[in-house]
This record gives structure tokens, sequence and C-alpha cells, in this order.
């Protein structure tokens, strides 16, 4: 006998698990997608690393540096490509449309920097007979998630003469690895009774690099010392260098395919280079659009978006004027217009289910893995704090245009009402007045050294992005 299935109801809306629509040709898409994504991730753990891999394959696509095009007095038209970039921790990517900017544009906004370890001004300390760094931490961590970690070392030292040292250190499979110690068990009595928040001080994440003494014995520090040494002879870096550095220390190690059956990725930092890369994607396809297209690929979320990189600032704006310039479409209303008639996805993560915790979740309204992108009409935390609050006209509009695309998206908020919550770049931008939203893909694990995303969701994501630039 057949079994009989209940018909959905015409006025139920029901979120598609993705995997239950894919075809072979798209599951072809999804793993070359995913693996494209995992080799950046792997790579790209600081924010100058993503902006010169974005930079370089922008060039390889087309795309033109703004300050050469303005040096140049060249004259912007319809189609043509453009990227900017500040103190290599920020890119912004334009595709000129066909109606004139001031009609507004459709952008695309993301962060690339992502919680870690940041070395202090002056670092390298010896104690016990043992060299060790110390870290101020960046962004909102669980310190304790960060000890007996394999870590590694990314950044720049900038010498006195301008000249920068790329330093990665602990990713090459022959490279030595860094690390936080933590207290034994067998004597730890003190410290278990101690809060998740107070077990590891923060002051106490000073990350080991060496324990062999320079020879002589009548010398101090001399294991600090051979650390000095070592480093010169491979970077030609002293001390006082470190001054004028940007080292992160990061985990170290590559993106995994996450799950037996290979349907999740583990990586560092996909808060939020997960939304970063799938709109960076997606803007690469855009071709010859109606409206202007942006992708904003921005520094110092984690901290407030703070700073020159970062979305407060005014490099946003200055950029948008110099492209009005260049199609000879200058003055401040039309730079006002065109920020303000602009449509804004607010491309970062959410928090997905977990059947671990499930009590922080009201699972009517809660992201889960596999059921596509994540729209939030807002964020904020408990009285909607914070918050950039969608308004309901914008959202139809993305509902129509991710049903002409075959998009699978799901709806979610942060937690529990008073649970806490977070926030975006989104409310940034709503100052201009332009319809923002935030949507991106749901992680297990945010802020952990290792979070955990769906593939299915990063396809979705990707194609989202690139139907909203599109049509919006």
């Amino acid at each position: 006998m057949e079994e009989t299935r209940k018909k959905k109801s015409p006025f139920e809306k029901e979120y598609e698990i993705a995997w239950d629509k894919y075809s072979e040709k798209d599951l072809k898409k999804v793993s070359g997608l995913s693996d494209r994504y995992m080799d950046f991730m792997s790579r790209c753990k600081t924010e100058r690393e993503c902006v010169e891999e974005f930079r370089v394959r922008a060039e390889k696509a087309g795309y033109k540096n703004l300050q050469d095009l303005i040096k140049q007095k060249k004259m912007l038209k319809p189609g043509d490509k453009v990227y900017a970039e500040i103190m290599g921790k920020t890119i912004a990517l334009f595709v000129i449309g066909k109606k004139p900017l001031e009609e507004g544009m459709s952008i695309l906004g993301a962060h690339i920097d992502s919680p870690r370890l940041d070395l202090k001004p002056n670092p390298l300390y010896e104690d016990a007979d043992l060299a060790l760094f110390e870290t101020h931490y960046y962004g909102g961590i669980k310190k304790y998630q960060w000890v007996t970690l394999p870590l590694a070392l990314h950044g720049v030292v900038v010498k006195k003469d301008g000249s920068i040292v790329n330093i990665v250190l602990g990713e090459d499979e022959d490279d030595p690895v860094l690390g936080v110690s933590d207290l034994l068990i067998h004597l730890a009595r003190d410290q278990m009774k101690k809060t998740l928040a107070e077990g590891v001080e923060g002051e106490d994440l000073n990350v080991l690099v060496g324990s062999i003494p320079l020879k002589g014995k009548d010398a101090k520090n001399r294991v600090k010392h051979n650390i000095l040494k070592i480093l010169n002879e491979k970077y030609g870096i002293v001390e006082e260098d470190f001054v004028s550095a940007e080292l992160e220390i990061v985990p170290a190690g590559k993106a995994r395919h996450y799950g037996i059956d290979k349907s999740m990725i583990m990586a560092y930092g996909q808060d939020d280079r997960v939304c970063a890369y799938t709109s960076f994607e997606a803007m690469m396809e855009i071709e010859n659009p109606e409206k202007t297209c942006a992708t904003l690929l921005v520094d110092k979320e984690e901290i407030g978006s703070v700073g020159a990189t970062g979305m407060h600032s005014r490099f946003f704006e200055n950029t948008v004027a110099e492209i009005a310039n260049l199609q000879g479409e200058y003055s401040e209303l039309k730079v006002r217009r065109a920020l303000s008639n602009s449509k804004m996805i607010s491309s970062d993560v959410s928090a997905a289910f977990d059947p671990n915790y499930p009590e922080v979740m009201e699972k009517k309204n809660c992201a889960s893995f596999g059921k596509g992108i994540v729209f939030n009409k807002y964020t904020g935390s408990r009285g909607k704090s914070g918050s950039n609050d969608a308004n309901p006209e914008f959202i139809a509009e993305l509902r129509s245009i991710m049903e002409k695309h075959n998009v699978i998206w799901q709806t979610a908020e942060l937690g529990k009402v008073d649970q806490g919550g977070g926030g975006t770049i989104a409310y940034i931008l709503a100052n201009y007045g332009m319809e923002v939203i935030d949507a991106g893909i749901a992680l297990h694990n945010m802020h952990a050294p290792w979070e955990i995303s769906s593939k299915a969701d990063l396809y979705e994501a990707k194609k989202a992005y690139y139907a909203f630039l599109k049509e919006a």
C-alpha cells in the first residue's frame, strides 16, 4: 500500500533542507565552491592576507586600481571594474552600472577581521629559562579555548627604513608551531572552582616560543636572546622592530572537511570570511549591471568597526565620491543621493541551532545547518539594542529576488531575547538612509578557534549574493 504524505498547506512557509533539492550538477558546484573556499581559508588568516588575495584575483578579472585611474585621469564608463583599498586591510570593489550613480548602488558588505591573539608592542620575554610572547586578545573570545592548541604566527614587521617583512610561521609541515599552556588537571583544584570566564586570565595567554639558551653561561636571558638570533637570521629583524609590527597568533593548520559525510567545513575565521569570500565570488560574476554594484570587505568589525579601516571611517563614502568624479557626475548632493538610494546586504554570520545547547535558542526563530542563507530582520541584543531593523518593504523585495533565482533561505534571530545578541556593520550603512538587512551563513562555535559551517549554506549564500547584485 502506497504511503500517503501530508500535503503542505499553501498558506504555510516550509523552510527547506537544501541537500534535498540538489541535482548532481548542483552537488558538483557545491563541492567546487567548498574546495576553493577551504583553500582560501587555509592561506588567508589575517586582514592583510585576505585583501592581498582579493586584490590579485580582482586584477586578474579586469579590475583596475582606483588610485591609478585618478592619476591617469581616466573616466569610468558602464561595465568598468574598479577597486580601492586602504592600508592593506580593507578593500572595496565596484562594477559601474548603466544607470546614473545617484540612482543608488547594490552593495554587499562583510568583514574580514576575526577574533585572535595579538602580540603586545614589547612581547618577548624570558621566565624560568623559557621564552614567551605576551599577547592581547582581539575581539570577543572565550579565553579558555585558546590554550593547548597548535598556534601559528602571521603578520608583518615594518622596519625603520620602511621595508616590510611578511611573516608566516607554523603553517608548513616542517614549521614549528607555538602554543599557550594550561594547568595540568592534577594541580588544578583551585582553577576548576573558577568560572569559565576566570579560569584563564587574559594576562596568562602567553605563547611559549622557545627553550634553548644561547651559548655563554654568563649572559642573561639566554633563551630570549637565542629566539632573537633565530628571528634575525630568518627575517632580518631585531627586538625594537616589534614596536612597528602587526603580528597575530591564530590557529595553525588548514581548513578541513567536517563530518563523516563531509557536509561541513571546519576553519578558523569563518566569522566573517565565509560571507566575505562568497560575496567576492558573487561579485566576480557580475558583468555590465544596470545599477552600480559594490562589494565592501572591511576590517575592525570585531572591535566596533572603528579606525581608518573600519566601517565607521569615511573610506567608502570618499571612494564613492571619487568614482562619481571619474564619471563626470560629482557633486556632494549626487554622492549623498547615491548612498541614500542604495540597497545593501550586510553579510555576516548567524548562530546555527546546536542540539547540545538548545536552551539558548527559540526553535521557530533560529537558523539551522543546511537550510540556506539566513536573513536577520534585526540583530542587536535584548531589546534590539544596537540593531538595524530592516524594513518589510525591502524584505518583500528580497523574497521575490530569492524566489526568482531559486535560492534556499531561512530567517532567524540570534538566540532567545534575554540571552544576549550581537551586531554587524548594517546600522552604520543605514545611517545614510539606504535599505539594509543582515544576511549570512549560520555557524557552530562562532568566535572559537575552529568554527563550523555547512557547505550547502555556503553555496546558497553565494547564489543569494549574486541574485541580489543582479536584481536589487
